[in-house]
C-alpha cells in the first residue's frame, strides 16, 4: 500500500459528516467526538445509540437521505450506509468537492482510511494492514500492550513542558511483580531514585541516558537522609524531568511515600502514586503462608519491627489475639523483644512464627519457631535483613512447617520461587 500517506488530522471544531445510521456508522462517531469534531449525522433511520447522542446534544442528526449540500463546509466525510449506490454517490460528490472521504463500503474507492489506533497517555500509534481491519486490530492491540508494559522506548527526546514525579511501588525483589504502570513510567523516566529492596533488575533495562540515583538504606546505615531524598525529587522535578521514585513494596506501607508526596506537592509538582505489592503479604506468600485463611485467621495487622513493642505497648492495643495474624516488617533486630511483647499482650508462647528472609530474592528461606523460641532459632540460623516476621496459626499452613516442628532446627530453604511453589489445597 505505497499509495497511502499516513497523517494525523486535527478535526477539533471542524465539521465531519457521517452518512448512515447503522452499526458501522455508530462505531465511527465516538472516535470523532473524542477528537473534538463537530459531527453531523445524516440517516433516514438512525440507530438508538446515534439517537441518544443527538438527544444529549453531542451530534447533530438529520433524519433523511443524503443530499450533496450536506458536504458544504465539511472537512471530512464518512459514508457507511450499507447501500452501495448511496456510498458511491457520497464518495463521488466528496471527490468532486475535494473533501476527504472514508468509504466503509469500498476501501478502494475511499480517499481516506481510518487505521486501528492505540492510545497510551500522550502516545498515539495508528496501524493499517492492507485493507484487513481485523489484522490491523490485532496489531493495534499488540502495540497497545507493549506500550502499557513499557516494552517500547517511551522516553522523550525533547524537553518536557513541566516536570513530574511518580512514586512507584516496586514490590519485592522480583521484577515480575512490578505493575505494568510502574514499568511504563520507568520506560519514560529521565531520573530514577531507587531503594535497596526494590526490583533492581529492571534498572538494567533503562535507557543509558537515564540518571539512576541510589539512596538505598541498610540497617543502621542511612547514607541519604529522607530530607535529602525529598530534595532530590523536587530538584529534578523542577528541572522539567520525569522522576520515578522506585521503592520496594508499596510507597504507603512503611515506605515514607506520604512524606515524599507532601514535599513534591509543596514545591508545586505534579505527583503520581503507583501502588506496589507490599512485602507484608507477598513475602509470606512466597513460602506458602497466607496472611488470612478461612477458619484460621479472619484478619491481619502490619506493624514495623523497628519500634520496641515492649516500650510502646499501645502499638498492640486493639490488635485481636484470636484468629488474627500479625506481620512485622523490619523486625529482625528487635525480634526477641517483639516476641516478648506479643506474649505479654495475650498470645500463647506456643504461637507459631515464621521469619522469611529475602522474599523472592536469591537467598530466600524461612525460619520457623514459636514466640517462645523463634529469636533463638533465628540467631542460630544466622537470619539477617531483609526479612518479614509472620505470627499466627497461618504459619502452620506453610509447606516447611511440619519439618520445622519435628527436626529441632526450625530452619529450612523453603519452597521454590513463586512460579513453581506448590501451595496447600
Amino acid at each position: 500500500m505505497t499509495d497511502l500517506l499516513p497523517l494525523s488530522l486535527r478535526v477539533e471544531g471542524r465539521r465531519v459528516l457521517v452518512v448512515g445510521g447503522g452499526a458501522v456508522a455508530s462505531r465511527s462517531v465516538p472516535g470523532l467526538l473524542a477528537a473534538g469534531a463537530d459531527v453531523l449525522v445524516v440517516a433516514p433511520e438512525p440507530s438508538p445509540p446515534l439517537v441518544a447522542l443527538a438527544d444529549a446534544g453531542s451530534v447533530r442528526l438529520e433524519r433523511r437521505p443524503f443530499v450533496a449540500a450536506d458536504l458544504d463546509e465539511v472537512w471530512l466525510a464518512v459514508t457507511a450506509t450499507g447501500v452501495a449506490a448511496v456510498d458511491a454517490a457520497v464518495s463521488a460528490e466528496a471527490e468532486r468537492r475535494r473533501v476527504w472521504c472514508v468509504d466503509r463500503g469500498d476501501a478502494a474507492r475511499a480517499s481516506a482510511w481510518t487505521p486501528g489506533v492505540a492510545r497510551v497517555d500522550d502516545v498515539t500509534v495508528a496501524v493499517s494492514a492492507g485493507r484487513d481491519p481485523r489484522r490491523a486490530g490485532r496489531l493495534r492491540d499488540g502495540v497497545a500492550a507493549a506500550l502499557q508494559s513499557g516494552d517500547l522506548p517511551l522516553r522523550r527526546a525533547r524537553p518536557r513542558a513541566a516536570g513530574r514525579v511518580a512514586l512507584v511501588g516496586g514490590g519485592p525483589a522480583d521484577p515480575g511483580l512490578l505493575t505494568a504502570r510502574g514499568r511504563r513510567l520507568l520506560a519514560e523516566a529521565d531520573v530514577v531514585v531507587t531503594d535497596r529492596l526494590g526490583p533492581r533488575g529492571v534498572l538494567a533495562e533503562l535507557d543509558e541516558e537515564v540518571l539512576v540515583v541510589d539512596v538505598g538504606k541498610t540497617p543502621g546505615n542511612h547514607p541519604v537522609p529522607q530530607e535529602k531524598i525529598n530534595d532530590l525529587l523536587v530538584e529534578h522535578g523542577l528541572a522539567g524531568r520525569l522522576v520515578v521514585r522506585l521503592k520496594g513494596g508499596d510507597p504507603y506501607v512503611f515506605g515514607r511515600g506520604g512524606e515524599e508526596l507532601a514535599a513534591c506537592r509543596a514545591a508545586g509538582l505534579d505527583v503520581e502514586v503507583v501502588p506496589g505489592v507490599t512485602s507484608a503479604v507477598s513475602v509470606p506468600a512466597a513460602v506458602g503462608i497466607p496472611v488470612t485463611h478461612r477458619g484460621v485467621s479472619r484478619g491481619f495487622t502490619v506493624l514495623t519491627g523497628h519500634e520496641d513493642l515492649v516500650a510502646t505497648p499501645s502499638a498492640l492495643a486493639g490488635v485481636p489475639v484470636e484468629a488474627h495474624t500479625v506481620v512485622l516488617l523490619m523486625g529482625v533486630s528487635a525480634l526477641a523483644t517483639s516476641a516478648a511483647a506479643l506474649v505479654a499482650s495475650g498470645r500463647p508462647p506456643s504461637t507459631p512464627v515464621a521469619v522469611v528472609e529475602d522474599g523472592y530474592g536469591p537467598r530466600q528461606r524461612a525460619t520457623f519457631g514459636t514466640l517462645a523460641d523463634v529469636a533463638g532459632r533465628a540467631e542460630a540460623a544466622g537470619v539477617r535483613p531483609p526479612a518479614v516476621v509472620v505470627v499466627g496459626d497461618v504459619v502452620t499452613l506453610a509447606p516447611g512447617w511440619p519439618a520445622a516442628a519435628t527436626d529441632g532446627t526450625g530452619a529450612g530453604a523453603g519452597p521454590p520461587r513463586h512460579r513453581t511453589t506448590a501451595y496447600p489445597a
